[in-house]
C-alpha cells in the first residue's frame, strides 16, 4: 500500500520553465513557512510566518525554484487525514498565489512516523534527504546551488545530506541543539526578509560563477534583516 500522498500544485505552476540546474529554496512548512498550530487540520487557522510571502515573491523573481518539504507524521498516526491535509495544502498554495503572486514549484511530503527514538524510519523523513533528492529530479534542480531552510537543525542536516546549503530560521523552535558537522547551519537568519536578502545575493552570483557558501568561520553568524 502506497502511504505517500500525492498533492498537485496550482495548475499555473505546472507550466513553470524547468531549467536544468536551476537553484532552489527547499523550505520546511510547519514552524517555518506557516505558524505551528494545535489543530493542523483546520485551514482557517493557517497563518503564514511574518514576511514569508513577500520573501518568496522576491526569490521567485530572482529565478529560484520554491519547494516545500514537510514531515507529516500525523498522516501515519491518524491525527490528520489525507483529505484534510490535501485541503490544507490547497489553501496554502492558493493564498501564496493570490496574495503574493507566488507559484510553488512542488510539494514533497513524508507521511511516516519516526522510530521509537525519534529517528527517521524511512528515506524521506528529515533529517534524511529523500524528499530533497526526489524534488531535485522532478524539477530540474541543482542541489549544489540550492538551500534548505527550516526552524530546526534537522532541516539543516537534511539540506547538507542532500548536497545543498542548510539555513536555520532561528525563531526559537530549535530547543535540543544536538550539534554535529552536518547540523552546523551555513547561516542563521532571524526572519524571512533576511533570508530573502541572503539567498538573492548568492542566487545572483550564479550568473557568472558557482555560488560560494560562507566559510566555516562564518557559519552560524546571525544575519539581520536587510
Amino acid at each position: 500500500m502506497d502511504l505517500m500522498p500525492r498533492f498537485d500544485v496550482l495548475p499555473a505552476a505546472r507550466h513553470l520553465p524547468r531549467t536544468p540546474g536551476r537553484p532552489c529554496l527547499f523550505m520546511n512548512q510547519d514552524g517555518t513557512l506557516v505558524e505551528s498550530t494545535a489543530n493542523p487540520a483546520d485551514p482557517l487557522l493557517l497563518r503564514l510566518r511574518a514576511g514569508a510571502g513577500e520573501a518568496l515573491a522576491r526569490l521567485q523573481t530572482a529565478g529560484v525554484a520554491l519547494v516545500i518539504v514537510t514531515n507529516q507524521a500525523g498522516l501515519a498516526s491518524g491525527r490528520i487525514t489525507r483529505a484534510e491535509f490535501a485541503r490544507l495544502q490547497q489553501v496554502l498554495l492558493q493564498r501564496l498565489h493570490d496574495e503574493f503572486g507566488v507559484r510553488i514549484t512542488g510539494v514533497e511530503v513524508c507521511p511516516h512516523s519516526p522510530d521509537s527514538q525519534g529517528r527517521p524510519a524511512c528515506l524521506c523523513r528529515k533529517p534524511a534527504p529523500g524528499m530533497l533528492v526526489r524534488a531535485a529530479h522532478r524539477h530540474g534542480v541543482d542541489l549544489s546551488r540550492s538551500w534548505m531552510v527550516g526552524d530546526t537543525l534537522d532541516d539543516v542536516e537534511a539540506g547538507h545530506r542532500a548536497g545543498a546549503a542548510g539555513l536555520l530560521l532561528d525563531n526559537g523552535s530549535e530547543t535540543v541543539w544536538r550539534r554535529s558537522p552536518l547540523r552546523e547551519p551555513d547561516a542563521r537568519l532571524l526572519d524571512w526578509a533576511a533570508l530573502a536578502t541572503y539567498v538573492e545575493k548568492l542566487a545572483g552570483s550564479t550568473e557568472h560563477e558557482p555560488p560560494r557558501w560562507p566559510s566555516q568561520a562564518q557559519r552560524g553568524a546571525v544575519l539581520p534583516a536587510g
